[in-house]
């Protein structure tokens, strides 16, 4: 009978220096505000999948607020990569090709879907995190008054 021995080696990371710490991602959405109720045309900015939980976490608040007279539906965000996380995978984990492409579909989805809808653009969080370089967790929700 032949003996199992387990696979104990660590999942290979990709080496990261500071310029790909902190420089321009390869690999980014791309989203034009055309809208009039954005101040600006054009913004770069750069967002965690944290932030769009808190983005989706704000307008679910605000959704709340409203007590459903509005039938505002906050889409999902793409999944969790828990088990992405674990070691002895046998393949780059949340570093795949294939899992960044799928979660970025997925996040495009979403903020497509967000910034789209009209009550939505109303929504500051939406605005700080579209074109504000510093999302301010610590705001006070408003409404965005049209210029």
């Amino acid at each position: 009978m032949a003996e199992t021995v387990a696979d104990t080696r660590r999942l290979i990371t990709k080496p990261q220096n500071l310029n790909d710490a902190y420089g321009p991602p390869s690999n980014f959405l791309e989203i034009d505000t055309n809208l009039p109720i954005f101040k600006l045309k054009e913004s770069t900015v750069r967002r965690r999948y944290s932030d769009f939980e808190w983005l989706r976490s704000e307008l679910e608040r605000e959704k709340s607020k409203v007590r459903m007279i509005y039938n505002v539906v906050v889409p999902p965000l793409p999944g969790k990569a828990f088990l992405r996380q674990l070691p002895f995978r046998g393949d780059d984990g949340i570093f795949d090709d294939n899992f960044i492409e799928e979660r970025k579909q997925g996040l495009e989805q979403f903020i497509n879907k967000v910034a789209g809808h009209p009550l939505a653009q109303n929504e500051r969080c939406l605005h700080m995190f579209l074109q504000d370089e510093i999302i301010d967790k610590s705001y006070t929700p408003s409404k965005i008054r049209h210029a």
